[in-house]
């Protein structure tokens, strides 16, 4: 058993709504985004006149003009984490971070919010890019015991920093979130992790990319065939865990056409389906965690949530999250 002691969530304060992409002159508007992505607005580190300026074509321009660094992010988003749970940053017994777009080679960026957060304990990356979240919660609640008794796991996704900005399939898609949480397999919580998974196909590996000294790059049509087909299969294999359950869908926060096609496939209401894409974008990682982390203070005894990723890798996660 994996129990949730806090969630955290941060977004930056930019905000690149539909309308100044428009002006961008990318060849997009706001009716031709909503119809395909769902996404109206979202929240990047960087400032807006530098994109309008650069396009952001020179990454380690984008870098040094970033508001946040991911580690800055990180913190933010650890400390709602820890004061939700009640504790504080001196005890935590272990930092996890892993996200799509590092700050640096090495150091880990878990050193690096480690740091930030003024705390000398183990850190260390575990990352698979879109499913970290997921994958970070089931290997944890798999170590068990030997584990510390205050775990914190971020991921903080700064994606906009490696976005071509002239590239329309890129620019309508991403929003830059950072998510935490404070977990422990050994002191319980009322909300816990029933069940997880963690599952992989190599050989798509480069079918979403970012090089080590270049832009975010996907074969779009493909990877949203696959998500779409893998994200229905996970949400029934969490439903046929228990059939009279109404679960609450929170899904990798992607496309919301994407998302709203599972739900139809999984017969989950409209109400019941969590998101905050049109809002915040593509957040990566950090995007479901950081749907749950919102609703925080709403969760009541009996909800029960299946939280399905799918990333980069290319890679899958899910979860039951069960507040009691």
């Amino acid at each position: 058993m994996l129990y949730v002691h806090g969630l955290g969530h941060f977004h930056p304060e930019n905000q690149i709504d539909n309308k100044f992409l428009e002006e961008l002159d990318i060849g997009t508007n706001d009716e031709w985004i909503v119809s395909r992505v769902g996404i109206s607005n979202r929240r990047t580190v960087l400032p807006l006149d530098y994109i309008k300026a650069t396009r952001n074509k020179d990454l380690r321009a984008g870098l040094e003009a970033a508001e946040y660094s991911n580690a800055e992010t990180g913190k933010r988003a650890a400390l709602m984490a820890i004061e939700r749970a009640g504790i504080k940053p001196s005890d935590i017994g272990l930092v996890i971070a892993g996200d799509s777009s590092p700050d640096n080679l090495i150091p880990p960026e878990a050193s690096t919010i480690a740091k930030a957060l003024g705390i000398e304990v183990p850190a260390i990356d575990f990352n698979t890019a879109c499913s970290t979240f997921g994958a970070q919660m089931h290997f944890v609640k798999s170590m068990g015991e030997s584990l510390p008794e205050w775990v914190l796991c971020v991921v903080p996704e700064n994606t906009t920093r490696v976005t071509d900005y002239s590239d329309r399939s890129s620019a309508i898609l991403f929003g830059d979130a950072t998510a935490a949480a404070v977990v422990s397999t050994k002191i319980p919580a009322k909300t816990k992790i029933t069940y997880s998974m963690f599952g992989g196909a190599p050989s798509g590996a480069f079918d979403v990319h970012i090089p080590r000294f270049g832009h975010f790059k996907q074969n779009g049509a493909v990877v949203q065939k696959f998500a779409i087909k893998k994200m229905v299969e996970l949400l029934r294999g969490i439903q046929a865990r228990d059939a009279a359950r109404d679960y609450i869908y929170v899904g990798h926060q992607a496309n919301l056409t994407m998302l709203e096609a599972v739900i139809k496939r999984c017969e989950i209401p409209v109400e019941r389906h969590y998101f905050n894409i049109s809002q915040y974008g593509n957040q990566a990682a950090a995007g479901a965690p950081a749907v749950i982390s919102q609703r925080w203070d709403s969760w009541k005894s009996g909800d029960h949530v299946a939280c399905v990723v799918v990333g980069s890798g290319l890679s899958w996660s899910a979860l039951e999250i069960v507040w009691e």
